[in-house]
């Protein structure tokens, strides 16, 4: 059928006050919702919501850097759901503004570096081991599930676990991350830190057992405190695009590429995708762009030249391949500069979010918008 265009920019439109409160930081370092979190360090459980971009993966690591110092950790295990969202937690300096130690991650420890892509149980269970000098480490969700299943109880007592996207856990008896919450809280002397920005799973099953979540101290951070709390924030548009059939034939009335853009696609056999696989899906929205020129073998980057003759560098992250993927991965996690990437095409791993200093804004193709 044909595609229904809504041009009207903006359908809701809201004014903040730029106090600046979120983004100011104190003599440590802190915005105000790492300096909530760092205040509540002593407690053995904690449960911090708070919403992208608010500065959680930071506030992780004061906290973490304070266990090990003053509270009796010996060693600190970072889990996130996605390698990509591991970039969030590569070396941080802190002391030269005002907290007393550095986040550091030893490169062999660091298991959402895709050159670390062998071996992760093995370098996590040697990392626990007392013998092992390095104290922190980074890795997946999964990795920690697999790991956890070969080590004993004792080898996890003083050790401190933040888990990112903690929505990932769920109270249901099968949920892997959920077993492995329990088991801590219940059978070792572990801490934990839990950081979500989205405290719902969406299928209807609790995060936390009761039980379980009353043992957690929360931190609150809420949307209006950050957006509120931005300096040189004056409002925040928010735009929808409507259309009849599917998505694939109004796309090209609303992808302006000359944004920073993520699409992020919906799943196969899903109502939206309709009867194209997510292959049919890049395929369709990279010929959309314009002309697909090459793609970087070291890479896997693809060059699309536009209409009008730009060259638009884009990254898929649908692609199963092992080697493919991981090439992306690679080039997004080293990127550095502006024009390193113009659009990234995923399915799965872009609704957790990750680090884009330069993306203007998320454009999610599901069900109904752009």
């Amino acid at each position: 059928m044909e595609a229904r265009e809504n041009y009207q920019s903006d359908q809701m439109t809201i004014a903040y006050e730029q106090t600046g409160r979120a983004t100011n930081t104190d003599a440590m370092g802190m915005r105000e919702m790492q300096a909530r979190v760092y205040e509540k360090r002593n407690e053995r459980f904690l449960l911090v919501k708070a919403p992208p971009a608010s500065g959680k993966s930071r506030a992780m690591m004061f906290v973490a850097l304070d266990k090990l110092a003053n509270q009796g950790v010996r060693k600190v295990i970072v889990a996130v759901p996605e390698k990509t969202i591991g970039r969030s937690f590569q070396r941080t300096p802190l002391k030269k503004y005002g907290f007393f130690a550095d986040w550091e991650v030893p490169v062999y420890f660091n298991l959402c570096d895709v050159t670390n892509d062998k071996d992760k149980v093995k370098r996590f269970k040697e990392f626990v081991e007392p013998y092992t000098s390095a104290r922190t480490l980074v890795c997946t969700h999964a990795t920690l599930r697999f790991a956890l299943k070969e080590l004993a109880d004792e080898k996890l007592n003083d050790l401190f676990f933040g888990i990112d996207e903690f929505h990932h856990t769920s109270a249901d008896a099968d949920n892997g991350l959920g077993k492995v919450v329990r088991r801590l809280m219940n059978r070792t002397n572990a801490h934990l830190l839990a950081m979500t920005g989205s405290y719902f799973r969406g299928d209807g099953t609790p995060v936390l057992r009761q039980e379980d979540q009353v043992r957690f101290t929360p931190v609150q951070f809420t949307y209006y405190d950050q957006l509120n709390g931005y300096r040189y924030l004056k409002s925040l548009g928010l735009g929808y695009h409507f259309y009849r059939g599917h998505y694939l034939s109004a796309l090209d009335k609303v992808l302006d590429t000359r944004q920073k853009t993520l699409i992020h696609i919906p799943v196969t056999n899903s109502k939206a995708a309709g009867a194209y696989d997510k292959f049919e899906q890049v395929k369709q929205i990279i010929d959309l762009m314009g002309n697909r020129v090459c793609e970087d073998y070291q890479t896997n980057i693809v060059t699309v030249k536009t209409k009008d003759g730009r060259l638009l560098k884009v990254a898929d992250l649908v692609n199963p391949d092992t080697d493919h993927r991981s090439h992306v991965q690679g080039y997004l996690q080293r990127m550095k500069r502006r024009e390193d990437v113009d659009v990234i095409i995923a399915m799965g791993m872009a609704k957790e979010g990750f680090d884009w200093v330069y993306k203007k804004f998320k454009s999610k193709l599901c069900n109904y918008n752009i």
